[in-house]
């Protein structure tokens, strides 16, 4: 496979350099067009092509033979698999800690061992790119999309934890892909629906934004996706970095010596979209130094895409030579990854995933990222015996409250497994509260409370009304705590899975010693690193 792209024609060359997704758990026919007339370098699942494991090996290996028959080279396989909140694939696989949940721990093993393990397992799968882990530096608590995604609000955390788990993907043959370069971490607009504008000169860059890119780019990443962020001191012309050749080939490619795929985020997000539209803006990305072109939805706009950028370079507007310095990348890294070799048989993988191995590695790490902030009063730990109430929000992801749902439980569930007497509800607008006086311990659970005022007014309430009695456990976002300080415990655990839930579950009864320490500042009184002893 290695340099005969030399010889294909331009639409095959062209190919290459796009990712697609597509709707559904089998190959539809639109994926099956773009891969024989096309071919398209890769493909990207999301939660809508994942049942569980099993369907994503037959997935991975239906698309592969589909390559195989058109005479095509095969597919990358991508997947945003970045643990925690932030996982296509949950059923028959090892879930891993998200990245603050690492950052309280603080090791760069934990990063690498967990990473090592995912990996494993996506390439067991079929899985062979991995957009992740996310290094933005999580500095601005009014940032709408990174928050939990991020390791800390300190940059050389996330850059040794980052570094870290590039290492650990990469042992597994699965490409890292970094994101979301140049920093998506400092901005408090979602660039899904809008165009973020990154007000920062160099100098502050370096200090915190490229540390973790820098430190990734050393460990040897594969890959590194950029961000639907505007930066004006780099680029005044007013585009985003996907776009920005200052950016790119300027600030990536020649300032930090970058020589890697470049692969965009998805040109179907809106910044993208309703300024440029994703035809355009696969030309522009590409000639700004992008190697790989994401766009994750729309046929038609996939193939829009393909025949703007063949015309661009017929035309002149784009260079071959840029086409074929992009495919040189992406070959290469085919050919590293080995991506021709056979897929296992289910029979063999099946033993190979989801393993008491695996489990308790992410056991391990999980447990030790709770983070226990305040124990005013010595509330914890709990009494078994005791009535507690636990108040769960309403306002969870869709697919995590699936997973809850489907048996492995809330954090009540967890509770009284280890057989603390325990009544669980749903927070809502009908007065949950009425009969708080039945109870001797109450848990607020909360996820978000900034932006759900359910949440929020609950746990203001059940405070108020019983503040010797109350304990508040976050589910995600750690400020949580600056909307009720009066609380008198409050424990982090930055995500909402099962696994979470049960280390919170230990330790609100006593059963774990939390040593988690807080990977961001919530407050002077709360700064990072700080820790509670659970009996202050």
């Amino acid at each position: 496979m290695e340099r005969e792209w030399k010889n294909w024609d331009l639409k095959k060359k062209v190919g290459q350099l796009f990712v697609f997704g597509f709707h559904g758990y089998e190959p539809t026919k639109q994926i099956k067009r773009l891969i024989e007339d096309s071919g398209i370098g890769g493909t990207i699942y999301f939660s809508r092509n994942v049942k569980d494991a099993e369907q994503v090996h037959k997935l991975s290996g239906e698309l592969q033979d589909i390559v195989r028959k058109a005479g095509q080279p095969p597919l990358f396989i991508a997947i945003d698999q970045e643990g925690g909140m932030v996982a296509r694939l949950v059923d028959g696989v090892t879930l891993m800690p998200g990245n603050m949940a690492l950052g309280a721990v603080g090791l760069a093993e934990g990063a690498r061992e967990t990473a090592r393990v995912c990996g494993e397992e996506l390439r067991l799968l079929g899985v062979t790119m991995n957009y992740a882990p996310c290094i933005d530096v999580n500095n601005n608590p009014e940032n709408p999309v990174i928050n939990v995604r991020s390791y800390s609000d300190r940059s050389d955390v996330v850059a040794e934890l980052g570094a870290a788990a590039v290492e650990g993907y990469q042992a597994a043959r699965v490409a890292a892909t970094v994101k979301h370069f140049p920093g998506h971490g400092d901005t408090a607009v979602d660039s899904h629906h809008a165009l973020p504008i990154l007000l920062h000169g160099r100098e502050r860059l370096e200090a915190i934004e490229l540390k973790p890119f820098r430190a990734a780019i050393e460990a040897g990443t594969d890959c590194i996706m950029t961000a639907h962020v505007c930066l004006p001191a780099l680029d005044p012309s007013g585009v985003p970095s996907t776009l920005s050749e200052p950016v790119i080939t300027g600030l990536l490619r020649k300032d930090l010596g970058y020589n890697g795929i470049v692969v965009t985020d998805c040109l179907e997000m809106d910044a993208i979209d309703k300024h440029y539209g994703p035809a355009q803006g696969a030309i522009q990305a590409l000639q700004a130094g992008a190697d790989l072109v994401l766009i994750s939805h729309t046929f038609e706009k996939q193939l829009a895409a393909l025949e703007a950028v063949v015309a661009a370079v017929k035309s002149g507007e784009l260079a071959e030579t840029r086409i074929d310095e992009a495919l040189d990348r992406i070959m290469g890294l085919k050919v590293k990854l080995e991506l021709d070799e056979d897929l296992l048989p289910w029979e063999q993988v099946v033993t190979r995933i989801g393993t008491e191995n695996g489990k308790a590695v992410a056991k391990t790490w999980s447990e030790a990222s709770v983070t226990l902030v305040k124990n005013g009063g010595q509330i914890l730990p709990l009494r078994r015996e005791e009535s507690t109430l636990v108040l769960w929000p309403a306002i969870v992801p869709v697919s995590v409250a699936d997973e809850m749902l489907a048996g492995d439980g809330t954090l009540g569930y967890f509770l009284e497994g280890l057989g603390a007497n325990v009544t669980e509800r749903q927070m809502n607008s009908d007065s949950p509260l009425s009969d708080l006086d039945s109870f001797t311990q109450v848990i607020v659970v909360t996820y978000d409370a900034s932006k759900h005022p359910i949440e929020r007014e609950v746990a203001r309430e059940a405070v108020r009304l019983a503040p010797e009695r109350t304990v508040v456990v976050s589910v995600r976002n750690p400020l949580d705590l600056l909307l009720f300080p009066e609380v008198k415990a409050y424990i982090a655990v930055y995500e909402c899975r099962p696994l979470a839930l049960a280390s919170a579950a230990k330790v609100l009864l006593g059963d774990l010693v939390p040593t988690g320490k807080l990977p961001l500042e919530i407050s002077a009184a709360y700064p990072f690193g700080w820790s509670a002893d659970i009996g202050s």
